[in-house]
Parts: structure tokens; C-alpha cells; sequence
């Protein structure tokens, strides 16, 4: 009886271990296929395979200009007509009366020395004609009573009721009145001339404008000696700079070699840094006769067809030499690619776009040739990437490393 109960405390071992292999059969399964699928899964998506070395390059906007452009060249906005606004005589400023961006007319009064003594000055010139006039008056006066005088004593001594002397007396203060109204002519021609002397030395006083032009810098303040030469160390020359924004050409420095592919009057685009979304046509005004020795260059100066106030004195820019003039349509920029980055995906245009080391394939639709390049007119914007000559095995989502 006790070796029966102690048969029945034993553990049927064979039978634990059937039910524990068969309850961790399917789990070992379950890893397996999901090991096999992510392994596939990153085997198609190229994560075990090595990242093609790839070229790469920009979907950029370009002027169709840029398909018939003969030369470039580089230079800066200058002002054929510009001036340091000085004073002819030594004077403190007393008053100014623009700044820096003023539109000024001609003969247009800009600034004024202290005058006082000139003014003074003046109004003695002035008294002193004042003189010479009243001067002018009384001798005339004294020639019409001499005048009289010497006609009755002629009729007396025609008639001898006079005496020669006394006529010969009449005579000679006649005379004398005449030569004495010369005298006061050219006493109030000589006060007329100081007075206009006076005058211009006032005018000196008052700057004013030399043409039409907008003031491009104010080179001294009220209070500022300002002086023709300005040697004394606080003393100012110019007391402003103006320029006639009409006059505005872009001097371009051309390379000797390439000189002869231009002439006056040919077409040509103009670029400003400060406004690169916008090109300006341009005419070639004038190739300067002469050449710089040091950097073998010849300068060309191009005028603008039409004056934009953005347009600013000393702004550098890019000219375009156009061998004819661009038509309206060909004004405007478009986006274009290379060719070599377009591919065919089931027969429709398509271009493999770089995002974060990884190329995805974009449809896009495409227009003419722009010169090497193609047009791009819709599915692409400027700035992004694309793969040049991708090659065959390359797929969508792919990773690629950029080719330097």
C-alpha cells in the first residue's frame, strides 16, 4: 500500500514536456515569418544593398534670353552726369534745406552761407546808385537852364544887345553842364556795376542745383565751415552730391578678345544683384576708344531702355550681350532641368528628386528646349534636386550617396 501511494506522487515527465513543446511550436513560427518579412521588407527597400554614387543637380528658372546670349559681363550702375555741390567763396552754413534722397529741380536752392556783410554790402552799392541817379537828374537840369541860358544870349548877341563876353560866360557853363551829365551817366554806370558786383557775390551764398537730379549724399551740416578747397581741418568743400538718375549707364569691363562681338545700339539684358527677380533691357550706348592695360579689358557702357526708381547709383550688375532682341514672350524666366535628369516612367516624363539621401520619383511635364536645357512646366519647382543620368537599377525611394 505505501510503495502504491508513493507510485502515484511520481511526475509523468514525458507527458510536461509534450504540452510545453507544443505550446512554444507556433511562437517560434510567428518570429520566424515576421524575421523573413522584415528581412524582405528591408531587402527591397535597398537597406542591405550598397547606395549608388549618384550626380546631382538643380531645377533652376533661366531667361530663354540665355539662348542666344553672345558674352557676359559684369560692372556697375554709374551716373554719366553727377556733382559734388560745393560753394565758390568761404562761408559757415546757415542753412540746408535738403537730404539724402531729395528730388531736386534745376537752379533749385539747396543750402546758404551766412551773408550778413554781403547783404550790407549790398544795400550800400544800392544807396551809392541811388547817389549817381539823383546825380544823373540835377545835371540834366543844369543842362536844360544852361541850354536856355546860351539860346537867349545868342539871339542878343545876334542882335548886339549882349556882350561877346557875357555870351562866351554862357557858352562855357553850357558846356560844362553837358560833359557833367556825362559824368553822372558813367557815375551811375559805375554804381550799377558794383551794385551787380555786390549781387553776384551774394548769389555765391546760395547753392542751388546745376540740373534736374536727386541728392545721393549730404557732406556737411548747419553750422560747417564750408570753404572751395577745405583745407582748414573742419572746414567742407562739397556740401552736397547729386546725380541725374536719367543719366544712368552700367559700365561693364569686356574682355579685349570678345570686344569685337559688339557694337552701339546691339540689344542686351540687364541684371541688378539688389533685384535679381527682374532683367532689364538695355542698349550698348558707347564702347570707350581706349583699353586698361592691367586687366586687359575694354569698357562698354549700356544705357537702360526704360528707368526703374529701384535703379541706384554704384549697385553692381551682370550684362547680357544678346545677339538680337527678345521678344515680349521671352521676357519672363522659366523653369527648366537638364535633359539628361528627365526619365520614362510608363511612357509620361518623370525626374528622380533628392530628399534627405533618398530619391523619389516625381511626374512632370515638360515644354521645349531652352537652350542645353528643358523646360520644365509643372511637377518640378526651382531650387529642389534631381539625379542627372540615373542609372537603370535605381528605384523609387532608393538611397543614394551625392557625388561630390
Amino acid at each position: 500500500m505505501a510503495d502504491e501511494d508513493l507510485s502515484k506522487l511520481k511526475i509523468d515527465k514525458s507527458r510536461q514536456g509534450f504540452q510545453t513543446k507544443k505550446r512554444k511550436k507556433p511562437l517560434y513560427i510567428i518570429i520566424a515569418v515576421a524575421l523573413a518579412a522584415l528581412i524582405a521588407v528591408l531587402f527591397m527597400t535597398g537597406v542591405f544593398s550598397p547606395a549608388p554614387r549618384v550626380e546631382v543637380a538643380s531645377v533652376v528658372r533661366i531667361y530663354p534670353s540665355a539662348t542666344f546670349t553672345l558674352l557676359n559681363a559684369s560692372g556697375y550702375v554709374v551716373p554719366q552726369r553727377k556733382s559734388a555741390v560745393a560753394a565758390k567763396v568761404t562761408g559757415r552754413l546757415v542753412g540746408l534745406f535738403v537730404e539724402e534722397g531729395s528730388i531736386i529741380k534745376k537752379d533749385q536752392l539747396l543750402a546758404q552761407l551766412e551773408n550778413d556783410d554781403l547783404a550790407a554790402s549790398r544795400k550800400q552799392a544800392q544807396a551809392n546808385l541811388d547817389v549817381a541817379w539823383a546825380s544823373l537828374e540835377q545835371a540834366k537840369a543844369e543842362v536844360n537852364d544852361a541850354k536856355a541860358s546860351f539860346d537867349r544870349e545868342k539871339q542878343l548877341l545876334a542882335q548886339d544887345f549882349t556882350a561877346k563876353s557875357s555870351f562866351d560866360a554862357v557858352e562855357a557853363r553850357y558846356k560844362k553842364a553837358i560833359a557833367a551829365v556825362g559824368g553822372a551817366h558813367a557815375s551811375v554806370r559805375s554804381s550799377q556795376a558794383a551794385l551787380s558786383g555786390v549781387d553776384v557775390s551774394l548769389g555765391y551764398t546760395f547753392i542751388r542745383a546745376p540740373f534736374d537730379a536727386v541728392v545721393l549724399t549730404k557732406n556737411a551740416d548747419i553750422g560747417d565751415i564750408v570753404t572751395p578747397i577745405g583745407a582748414a581741418a573742419n572746414a567742407k568743400s562739397a556740401v552736397v552730391t547729386i546725380a541725374d538718375m536719367a543719366s544712368l549707364r552700367v559700365e561693364a569691363d569686356v574682355s579685349e578678345s570678345n570686344i569685337e562681338k559688339l557694337k552701339p545700339g546691339q540689344p542686351c539684358e540687364i541684371q541688378l544683384d539688389a533685384i535679381p527677380e527682374k532683367r532689364f533691357p538695355g542698349t550698348i550706348h558707347m564702347i570707350v576708344p581706349t583699353a586698361d592695360r592691367s586687366k586687359a579689358t575694354v569698357m562698354v557702357k549700356v544705357r537702360f531702355n526704360t528707368i526703374d526708381s529701384r535703379i541706384l547709383p554704384e549697385m553692381s550688375a551682370k550684362v547680357a550681350f544678346l545677339s538680337r532682341e527678345a521678344r515680349k514672350e521671352e521676357e519672363t524666366s522659366r523653369t527648366a532641368v537638364s535633359p539628361k535628369a528627365v526619365i520614362d516612367v510608363d511612357g509620361k516624363k518623370a525626374l528622380f528628386l533628392v530628399k534627405q539621401n533618398r530619391v523619389h520619383v516625381t511626374p512632370v511635364t515638360v515644354g521645349g528646349p531652352l537652350g542645353d536645357m528643358i523646360e520644365i512646366t509643372g511637377g518640378a519647382t526651382a531650387g529642389e534636386k534631381v539625379v542627372v543620368n540615373p542609372p537603370k537599377h535605381l528605384k523609387n525611394n532608393a538611397r543614394i550617396k551625392i557625388a561630390e
